[in-house]
């Protein structure tokens, strides 16, 4: 919702969001505690947690500094805790005012914090697939900030495609070669309707199995550059992965009830 210019009432996220937690996702990331002067939409987080319906669909949510991480730590509800580190120095301090070497402590920071309060990291590895700033990229800067995060004990690497700068060729070759060291490695895929295929094809050849995606595709990063790329679909992911017989036990009453609901969201 980040990316919308209207403000989404707190009540409607709310309605959402539980909408969401009775599908029966793996995770479900609610929000951001982030500057409300950054991204008014994320402004009422705290309100939206507290007014969700249980479940046990864990909840993952993103931080971007120190007060961030502190105020996710002290939500019990909380599983998992993401940390957005992009690779291109332009788009981290876009992001987050911080540059690259600046934000490789709170990473640490965050999968320390993460693990004393029992709860997970999450980090991205963001613009992880090229830029849109003519950054130095390659296969070789995402591995090594790959393998540097799980080093650390990260507990969930995130290769992120944030501006749909990615080749399948390279998205295979790194997903490759990063599940092969044991660690677990999401996808988080911004993109257009006519290359989520591809892009899905070559993740999963990769070996990976574990994605990210929004309901009706909706989404993307605000920061990222001024044309704003969507999510991946979740109903194009659901898709590929009954081709693949590996789709998940989801509710699709529920998943039908939720998509409903996305309409008041997004249109």
């Amino acid at each position: 919702m980040q990316g919308l210019e209207r403000f989404v009432p707190t009540e409607l996220k709310i309605e959402y969001l539980n909408a969401l937690l009775e599908v029966g996702f793996d995770a479900l990331d609610f929000g951001s505690f982030v500057s409300e002067k950054a991204v008014p939409q994320m402004r009422d987080t705290a309100e939206v947690l507290r007014n969700l319906a249980p479940s046990p669909t864990p909840l993952l949510c993103i931080v971007v500094n120190e007060k961030g991480l502190e105020t996710a730590l002290s939500y019990e509800r909380i599983t998992y805790i993401g940390y957005p580190f992009s690779i291109s120095e332009t788009f981290q301090y876009r992001n987050s005012k911080k540059t690259i070497d600046e934000s490789w402590p709170l990473v640490e920071r965050t999968v320390k914090s993460a693990r004393e309060a029992g709860k997970k990291s999450v980090v991205y590895v963001s613009m992880g697939f090229g830029n849109p700033y003519g950054d130095p990229w390659s296969v070789e800067t995402t591995l090594s900030a790959a393998k540097k995060m799980a080093d650390m004990g990260v507990d969930v690497v995130s290769l992120a495609d944030t501006a749909a700068a990615a080749r399948a060729d390279d998205v295979r070759e790194i997903f490759r070669r990063t599940t092969a060291w044991g660690i677990d490695v999401g996808a988080h895929f911004h993109l257009s309707p006519d290359n989520a295929a591809t892009m899905l094809e070559a993740a999963w050849e990769g070996g990976c199995r574990r994605f990210d995606s929004a309901l009706l595709g909706f989404g993307g990063c605000p920061f990222a550059q001024d044309r704003l790329v969507g999510n991946l679909a979740t109903e194009t992911l659901l898709s590929f992965l009954d081709s693949k017989n590996a789709a998940p036990a989801l509710d699709k009453g529920a998943l039908g009830r939720a998509l409903a609901v996305a309409q008041k969201v997004f249109y």
